[in-house]
């Protein structure tokens, strides 16, 4: 069951965006909502960034005269623009330093300028992650994970909250938890939420004879974990959404 969602076209929705804002989109993808985000400002501009070369291949496609893309990694962006609003969906769970992110959020805004977040939080794929760290721990494999850096941040909001507050950079902080938990339809659904890109920060550090080995064995054990008497696949879905404004 998915309990009161704020689903990634509301969030835009509920914004209140102005016709000429000036707005900043971290972790664009493939540009769809950072082209909505274009259509609320007529009389300004959105900037989508993204550290994938083939996202913003794709998202190019779709530019508009107030709308840009640019091959950006989130951690190193840096503008002499001045924004109204930073937007990112579904996207910041890949940053692992967030005090780092406010402050250059900070720097970029204009003075009363805000930041809207979504993004994964504690107890976020619960099934997903059980399941790779066993498997990563079997003798085949572990010697390549020794060393292995986990990819994502994912804070519960009592941390986060003490994070933002810590930061001292913004204010009339909004920070709460959102249970967007999942039942995919049928194998096919899960299996491709699997493949891309959940596993491939572990597939990518293997041996290319033993990648495929791997992923079927991770497949195969969330197959058994998630698979629900009806015939759904289970998985846990918590979203860190902040709303601040700059202090």
């Amino acid at each position: 069951m998915i309990l009161n969602p704020v689903g990634k076209y509301e969030i835009i929705q509920e914004m209140n965006i102005k016709e000429d804002s000036f707005i900043l989109d971290l972790g664009c993808g493939d540009g769809v909502l950072t082209q909505i985000l274009s259509s609320k400002v007529p009389k300004g501009k959105v900037i989508g960034i993204d550290a994938s070369k083939g996202m913003i291949d794709t998202a190019i496609e779709i530019r508009e005269e107030n709308l840009e893309f640019r091959f950006m990694d989130i951690n190193d962006f840096n503008f002499e623009e001045k924004f109204d609003l930073i937007f990112s969906n579904a996207a910041l769970h890949w940053v692992k330093n967030h005090k780092k992110l406010f402050y250059k959020c900070n720097n970029v805004l204009k003075d009363g300028g805000r930041i809207r977040f979504n993004f994964g939080g504690h107890g976020n794929c619960q099934n997903f992650f059980e399941v790779v760290k066993e498997i990563t721990k079997y003798e085949e494999y572990n010697n390549y994970f020794k060393d292995f850096e986990w990819p994502w941040y994912m804070p519960s909001t009592h941390e986060y909250k003490e994070l933002a507050n810590e930061a001292k950079v913004f204010k009339n902080i909004n920070i709460y938890e959102e249970n967007v938990d999942r039942y995919f339809q049928n194998e096919e659904q899960i299996i491709g939420w699997i493949d891309q890109p959940t596993i491939v920060p572990f597939i990518s550090i293997l041996p290319k004879n033993i990648k495929q080995e791997f992923r079927d064995k991770v497949v195969e054990k969330m197959l058994e974990r998630t698979k629900q008497e009806d015939g759904t696949y289970f998985e846990t879905f918590r979203r860190i959404n902040i709303l601040a404004e700059k202090a």
